[in-house]
C-alpha cells in the first residue's frame, strides 16, 4: 500500500472550500444576532432618529435588563411607549426618580426632555452596545427574504460540499485505474 500523501483533486478541493466558506459567511451573520439572546440580550434597529448622532437610524442596539434603581443619569434606555404601549423608544435619562419609580428622559436630537416621566414598569433595559448601520443588515437577514437567502446558502453548501466529495472519490479512483493500467507486469 502506498503511503505517500494521495494528491486531491483542485475542483474537488474547491467545492469543499467554497462550501465551507458560505457556512462560515452564514454563521458570521447569524451569531450576532442569536448568541447575545442567550445571555438575556434583546436587539433592536433603530427606526427614528431622536438619538442622533450618538446612535444613528439603522444602528442595532443590544439591550440588557438590569434593576431600574441601577440606570444613572446619562445612561440610554430602552422602555415602552407610543399609543399602544407596544412601541420600544431608546432616550438618555436625565433624571432617575427612584423614590416615585420612574425616569425623566430625552431624545438627544429633541429639543427638551419627553412630556411624561417613563415609569419603572415600562423599563425594558440599559442599551450595552449600539453598532450603527448593522441594524439595517440585521432586518435584512431576520425578515423573510433573508431567511430564504440563509436557507438557500446552508442548501448551496451542503450541495458543494457533496459534489466536492463526489469529485474527490471519483479522483481517486481514477487514480487507482491509471496506475492499475500503467503498472506492467514482470
Amino acid at each position: 500500500m502506498d503511503q505517500r500523501k494521495k494528491k486531491n483533486s483542485p475542483v474537488a478541493a474547491a467545492c469543499s472550500a467554497l462550501g465551507t466558506i458560505l457556512l462560515i459567511m452564514l454563521a458570521a451573520v447569524c451569531l450576532p444576532l442569536t448568541v447575545p439572546r442567550m445571555f438575556g440580550y434583546h436587539i433592536y434597529t433603530v427606526i427614528s432618529g431622536s438619538m442622533e448622532p450618538a446612535i444613528p437610524v439603522g444602528s442595532l442596539l443590544y439591550i440588557q435588563k438590569v434593576q431600574p434603581e441601577d440606570i444613572l443619569e446619562q445612561d440610554v434606555i430602552a422602555y415602552y411607549g407610543g399609543k399602544d404601549g407596544t412601541a420600544v423608544i431608546i432616550h438618555r435619562v436625565v433624571e432617575n426618580r427612584v423614590l416615585m419609580g420612574e425616569f425623566i428622559t430625552k431624545g438627544d436630537a429633541n429639543p427638551q426632555e419627553d412630556q411624561r416621566p417613563v415609569p419603572y414598569a415600562d423599563f425594558a433595559g440599559k442599551v450595552q452596545l449600539a453598532i450603527p448601520a448593522a441594524g439595517n443588515a440585521a432586518q435584512a437577514v431576520s425578515g423573510f427574504p433573508g431567511k430564504v437567502s440563509a436557507a438557500c446558502l446552508i442548501g448551496a453548501a451542503v450541495l458543494l460540499q457533496a459534489a466536492g466529495a463526489w469529485v474527490r472519490d471519483e479522483w481517486i479512483k481514477n487514480q487507482k485505474t491509471t496506475k492499475s493500467v500503467n503498472q506492467k507486469p514482470r
